[in-house]
Formats: C-alpha cells, structure tokens, sequence
C-alpha cells in the first residue's frame, strides 16, 4: 500500500505520495481558502491520490493541534480556529489508511533531522517563520509531541517589549512581531505602502529604512525566543525555514546577534543557527517521514 503527505498551512496546501525513499514525490500545491478548507483538501488529497492504493497518511498542520483525537485549530485559519476533526476526516476519505498527524513545525524538524540540515544531529530545534510562526523538537533522534502533539510550538514565546495582541488570546507572542504579516503590518503602520513579506524583503534589499526596521524587529524577537527556547531544551542547533524566513540578511543578522546575546549559559556554547536545506517542502517532507514510519 502507499503512503501520502499532507501539509496543511494558513497560505497554502500541499500533498504528494511518499516514495520508496520516504520522500515526497511530485507535489500539488493548492492555496487555504478562506471558506471550505476542507472541500479544498478533500480535492487535493483526490488528485494526488488518483489510482494509488493508499494505506498511510502523514498529516502537517499548522498548531495548535491535538494529536491525542486528531483535531486540528490552528489560528491562521478562521474556519478552523476553533477545532476540526481532520483525523476522522481524511479516515472517511481513505477508509482503508492509518494516519499520523503532528504540527507543522515538528514534521518540519523531523524533515530536516533525516534529509536536510540535521542530518546527523540528534537534538534540534526547528523554527518555521511564514504566516505564523511555529516549531518543532527532536530530541535524541525522535520528535518530541508532548502531552497533546504542540511541544516545541515557539510561535508563542512572549517577547520583551512586546504587548501586541495575538490571535491566540495572549499578549507579546513572538508571533505577533516576527511572522510575515505581523511585520508587513508594523512596516504599514510606519507608513510602507507594500502588502506582502516577498515585498518587504525587496524593499529591505533595495535600501528602504521602514523595511529594513521591520525585518531587524523580527529578527531580534526570534533571537530572544530562540534564546529562551535552546535554555529550556538543551540543543545548540536550530533549523529555520518558512517562507518569510527567505528574508535575507536584515532578518538573519539581527536574530544571530539578538541570539549571541541572549544565549550566555556554558552549555549553549558553540549555539548554530542555520537555514532550512529542505526549502518549501521542508514540512511536507516531515510527513512524508511520517507517514513511511506509521
């Protein structure tokens, strides 16, 4: 029987089956609409499924999540904020599977623990800045799920300075200054005319003093969370991909420095913090890995 990835995020969708290498083969990509999520995804997993003999599903999805009854509510997307039953779901489509569900950061740090840039490491902490801000842990080579599958889930960090309100309820989330829309937000507040991350990132290229602000923001919060983070677990690499994590020096110098700073203690010496080698289907390659191990 096959095995199919799923990877579900507040910007768009993706699934393909896993090959022998478990690796996501050719991928479809589709973008969340705002309204029926889930006629979407049912679409999706249907044209990617066409012909094969499914016996196993990986499932990402952007937290929180909770793994224990297979309901998702991640508050990047509205209609499922409050929670859906994406297990029972997708066992209604693929009567004959088993799937695995875990956070969009977890399968993001299993992805890079057995393809990408932590190959090789056993204790890592995995970071995706894009819509949201979310996490993931391995630790001594096997993801760490917690007591209901959000362990590692950084995004909600709270940061100094920060009061901002999240969409989560709380007040000064790391998410809430460091994600793409949170700083594309802060630059128009500023009076930036621009509407996306991408064209944040280019006007920070081209010299623009707002952008350039707005991404050093960023980059400094994620250094003091990523700081507090590697205290707690006890790792010295962190792995970052996600779409807005693309930005480039004005984000990536400021959250080295704002993490040098921050991260003081003996034990977090020789800290690493690199990029994502798996790229765009970094977290689909996590449920790929996934789905091959159910």
């Amino acid at each position: 029987m096959t095995a199919l990835a799923l990877d579900i995020g507040g910007t768009k969708m993706t699934a393909a089956i896993v090959g022998d290498d478990g690796r996501p083969g050719e991928a479809l990509t589709v973008p969340t609409p705002k309204a029926e999520v889930w006629k979407a995804c049912t679409d999706l997993l249907d044209a990617v499924a066409v012909g094969a003999d499914i016996g196993r599903i990986g499932i990402a999805c952007a937290g929180p999540v909770d793994t224990t009854e297979g309901i998702v509510a991640p508050i990047n997307i509205e209609e499922w904020k409050d929670g859906f039953a994406i297990a029972n779901a997708v066992q209604e489509q693929f009567p004959q599977a088993s799937t695995s569900l875990a956070t969009d950061g977890g399968c993001a740090a299993l992805g890079e623990h057995k393809f990408g840039a932590a190959q090789g490491v056993d204790d890592v902490l995995s970071i995706v800045v894009s819509t949201g801000i979310g996490g993931g842990l391995v630790l001594g080579g096997s993801i760490v799920a917690g007591r209901s599958g959000n362990a590692g889930h950084v995004g909600h960090i709270v940061v100094p300075g920060s009061t901002t309100p999240c969409a989560c309820g709380g007040l000064g989330c790391v998410e809430t200054v460091s994600s793409g829309p949170s700083a594309v937000r802060w630059a128009q507040e500023q009076g930036w005319t621009g509407t996306t991350g991408a064209e944040l990132a280019g006007a920070a290229a081209d010299g623009e003093v707002v952008p350039i602000t707005a991404l050093q923001r960023a980059g400094v919060a994620l250094g003091q969370a990523i700081a507090s983070a590697v205290a707690l677990v006890d790792v010295n690499l962190v792995v970052i991909g996600g779409g807005f994590a693309q930005a480039g020096p004005p984000l990536w110098d400021p959250i080295q420095e704002s993490a040098a700073l921050h991260a003081r203690l003996k034990f977090l010496g020789g800290l690493e913090i690199v990029p994502a080698k798996l790229g765009a289907l970094g977290t689909l390659t996590g449920a790929a890995v996934l789905a091959a191990s159910a």
